[in-house]
């Protein structure tokens, strides 16, 4: 019986561990407007830098029109067509 309260702090303890780490996973793996920006001038490093930086984050909001004025504007830059895809897909994940 006296082993009871040091399993139950090592139980509870190691819940909040791996709860915190749970809770921080997503987030690190999380795209934004930012991943998106870095992924497109990866793939195509002759892009503007203000052009892909608006439209990625116009992309971050989410929505299928915001989607696709991102496209439309990555496109405009000549961007290829699947690095500003995926680039505006990037930035609307959560």
């Amino acid at each position: 019986m006296r082993f009871t309260p040091r399993l139950v702090a090592a139980v509870s303890g190691l819940a909040l561990a791996l709860g915190g780490a749970v809770a921080v996973a997503p987030a690190a793996q999380a795209a934004t407007p930012q991943n998106c920006f870095y992924y497109v001038l990866e793939k195509h490093p002759s892009a503007k830098p203000e052009v892909v930086q608006r439209a990625c984050i116009t992309g971050a909001k989410g929505t299928q029109e915001a989607h696709r004025i991102c496209y439309r504007d990555l496109r405009r830059d000549y961007v290829p067509a699947q690095v500003a895809y995926e680039g505006c897909r990037r930035a609307a994940q959560e």
